[in-house]
Parts: C-alpha cells; structure tokens; sequence
C-alpha cells in the first residue's frame, strides 16, 4: 500500500470510526464501564477465537473493535475439524451457527459476530452491536482513541510492528509469542516498552507453579549441582514445507495479501504461507521453538535468571530429492526443518556454573538417562529433565508430575517454594501494575530463540554471541539474520 493511500484512507475513516459511548457497555450487574478497559482484537484467526471464548466471559474487559487482513472465511487449518465453529456456537448460543458450512471460520466478521453475541448472550438482549472491524491496524491505531488495550494474535512477523506502533499510541499492549521473531525487533519492542512506559504482558508467562516447585528442589541440593535441562516437544503439528511453491492460485475473496505480508519483502500468495502453518517459514515464524518453549521455559528463564545465551548451536533434519538420478539434499534457508535440537549454553552467574540447556521438536527427545532404564521406564513423548550431579528430575513438558531418581531419601514434598501473588494479567493493566510477563523481562528468551532460528538456518552453525554488542563474533554471515530486509515504510523507528 503506497503511504499517500494510506494516509487518504486513515483520514477518511478517522471521522467514520468511533466506539460506541463507555456508558452502553455496562449493565445491570456488571462492573461500571469506567472500571472497564476497552480492548481491539489484532488477529482474528484461530488461536484469536479461542483465547477471546473465554476473555468474553472476563467482566473487566470490553472488546470493541476487530482487526484482520481477512474479512470472513472457512478455509482455517486448525486441529480438529469442528472445534472453532462449535465454541464460536456456544459463545453466542446458537448450536447451528454454520454448521451447513464446510471448513474453518476465521477473520474479522467472525470475530465481531461472536463479541456481539456472547455480549447479548450474557445481557440477556436479543442484539448487541458494539464491535468495529477494520482491516488494517495502523488505520485502529490512528482512529480510536477510547482503545485501551491492544491484543496481538497475529502471525509472527506482524508482532513487533503491531506492538511498537500500539505502544506509540499509549496503549497497554498484550501479545502472543514471540515477542518478534528477529533479535533485533524483540529489542526494538522492549526499548519502545521502556521509553514510553506502556503496560504490557506477554502471555506465554504464568504462574509457573511447576517450574517453580523444581527449581526450589534445585536450590536446595536435591539433584546436587544442576548440569543440564532438556525440555523436548512433538511439535511441529503443522506441515514443514521443503520448498518455496512455484503455483499461484487466486487471492481469496476479502483477502489483503499485501497488508498481511506487512515488513515483508512481496511475494505471490500461497495459502502454504497463512493461517496456522505460517509457523514453519523462517519470515512469518518462529518455528515450534516459538510456538511452545515459550510455555515450557520462561519460567526456566525468571526462576534461573537467566540471561542471554553465550553460545547456540543446533542439529536440524534435511531433506533430500533426486535429480536427474542423483540424490540431494535441498538447501533450505527459508523453512524450519522438520525435525531439530538445539543447545544454549548460558554463563555462569553467582553460584551457578555454566549451564547447558537443550530443545527437542519433530520428534527428537534426549537419550533415556540410566536412572529411568534401571526401572525399565521410556521418557514420553513430550517432557522436561533437570540434570544434576547427583540425581536427575523427570517431568511432564511444563514441568508437571516431577519424579526425582534415584528417589532421595529427604522427604521433598515437603519442600515447597514460598508462596507468591500473581495477579491475573488482566487485573493488573487495569490497575496499573506490572504483570507476570512484563516484556522487560522477556529479553533473554527472546533473543535465544531467534538465535536458534539462526543457526538452524544456517544449517546449525555453532553461534558465539555477544550480548552487550549485539552481535555474532565468530560468523559473520549470522548476523544479516539478525534483522529482515524490509519493506519501504516497514523500518523499525527508534522513538
């Protein structure tokens, strides 16, 4: 879009959009709408509709405006056939809702439909019409002040530019992983959260009782002196395409390709690209890295300390064709493989030594530790492992059901972390207090994985990284993958 289009578009639409008035969006019973934050939904595709089913039902937040590239589809990848329009059904009571339509809803009118009457459902109205829908979010940003709160569901690439404009505007700002997926937006986001001291959440954060309850064994001698972490997981659940498609099939009706490509250089549409399955590009993705150490780990990070890795280096799967009867291995810089490990190795910090902390996707899980093979056990398909001098912890992904071997003589159920007070993410923006995943302290996470995303991109190079200057000292080639090439009008401002 050329900025004089935009520039005539936001002006014309400024005088066109305004919320509906705080004092309609009450009701009897319900919490005064000053004590309300009006919330724009950025990202209207699956994951967006299932987070808002049961945000909707949360009395402090209003949403009231939906925003999406796609105005109204069925052509979603989801992981089960029925589940988006059955929960879009119960939220706005009525079990029929599309079911003689085949596919998976997503986009902007779908996502006002289902504010609407989940809001009419709960006031006992027969309508309730309080949601804008725009396409673009620069146009939300510009064009509505009485917004609150931004919510960004977005595929990756979108996040830090969405989150960094919001911020400039004064919102709270609450998005999904990653924060960015290039080093240098996940800084250039935190910077702007600093600067301008928005209230901000990243919402893989939580309570993170399980994490929490094994680091204090840690910390106690329990496993002796802690060597290693493995965490691994059974994603990708999405396909890893091998190659860039060549066929061009139309853009989808009520579809602006062109706005969801946002910074990125322009491409024909595929449908290999959107939806779901935008995790597996090295430009829109983060990769199953992204989509699930988040949950898994950031709680490793704050309970540790961690700050960002001194080296990286992974293992990725490739794959291989024949041509003209030769078989090759594809040179793949622009997917995820299907299949990777990838080690961090962090300093030593205080009393901790180095640490070594390991991710498994596709598939890959760490060798079964003797401590498990004596009493014939396997590790599962998705799991956690502290590794000590002494013992070892065995736990479920997130940490779940720890079982220590050899089992320690103290009684360790007794060793319980002190308590702590999470306010629900919610509650504190609206007071005004920091949360659980105040994007300050996301940086070290951040920047690990999109250091992971780097050298499997480059076939698993070993990366020495330099924090304080930002930089990959011992290859060069590394550090272009730091940052994207962007489009004209697309460049990370500094404010």
């Amino acid at each position: 879009m050329k900025r004089r289009q935009f520039l005539r578009g936001a002006l014309a639409s400024t005088a066109a959009f305004s919320l509906v008035p705080r004092h309609v969006l009450g009701g009897a019973g319900q919490i005064s709408p000053n004590e309300k934050m009006t919330v724009a939904l950025v990202g209207c595709g699956t994951q967006g509709l299932r987070e808002m089913a049961h945000e909707l039902k949360q009395p402090e937040l209003q949403f009231v405006a939906a925003c999406d590239p796609n105005k109204d589809s069925h052509d979603y990848v989801d992981w089960s056939a029925d589940g988006i329009r059955s929960m879009v059904a119960a939220a706005i009571g009525k079990p029929s809702w599309r079911k003689d339509r085949p596919g998976i809803p997503g986009g902007r009118d779908v996502a006002k439909e289902m504010i609407e009457g989940a809001y009419a459902q709960q006031r006992g109205q027969s309508q309730f019409r309080v949601v804008k829908t725009l396409t673009d979010f620069r146009e939300l940003l510009d064009s509505a002040p009485d917004v609150d709160l931004v919510k960004i569901m977005t595929p990756d690439h979108l996040h830090a530019v969405i989150a960094v404009k919001a911020m400039k505007k004064g919102k709270k700002v609450v998005t999904h992983k990653p924060l960015a997926n290039r080093v240098f937006e996940g800084r250039w986001v935190i910077e702007t959260a600093r600067q301008t001291g928005a209230a901000t959440h990243f919402l893989p954060a939580n309570a993170g009782d399980a994490v929490r309850r094994i680091a204090h064994w840690v910390r106690q001698g329990v496993i002796g002196r802690l060597k290693e972490i493995h965490n691994w997981s059974n994603r990708p659940v999405w396909p890893q395409y091998s190659t860039i498609p060549t066929d061009r099939p139309p853009i989808p009706a009520g579809f602006d390709w062109d706005l969801w490509l946002g910074p990125s250089l322009p491409r024909p549409y595929h449908p290999h690209y959107t939806h779901a399955v935008f995790r597996g590009w090295y430009e829109f993705g983060g990769g199953p890295i992204a989509d699930m150490g988040h949950y898994s780990l950031w709680r490793v990070f704050q309970e540790l300390n961690l700050e960002a890795p001194i080296l990286v280096e992974s293992t990725p799967s490739h794959v291989c064709e024949v041509r003209n009867g030769v078989s090759v291995v594809i040179q793949n810089d622009f997917s995820f493989p299907v299949a990777s490990t990838v080690r961090f190795k962090f300093a030593a910090q205080g009393d901790r030594p180095e640490l070594n902390l390991f991710w498994y996707d596709g598939g890959m899980r760490p060798p079964t530790p003797p401590e498990l093979e004596r009493e014939g056990g396997e590790l599962p398909p998705e799991g956690m492992m502290w590794v000590g001098d002494e013992r070892i912890i065995i736990a479920g992904f997130l940490g779940q059901n720890p079982r220590v071997l050899p089992t320690p003589k103290q009684d360790i159920d007794a060793l319980q972390p002190p308590p702590r007070e999470v306010p629900n993410w919610t509650h504190a923006l609206r007071e005004g207090k920091k949360t659980d995943g105040d994007f300050a302290l996301a940086g070290p996470i951040t920047e690990a994985f999109n250091l992971a995303a780097v050298s499997l991109r480059l076939g698993g190079k070993r990366l020495l990284w330099d924090a304080r200057r930002a930089i990959v000292t011992n290859r060069p080639e590394a550090n272009r993958y730091l940052t994207r090439e962007y489009r004209k009008g697309w460049e990370p401002q500094v404010i």
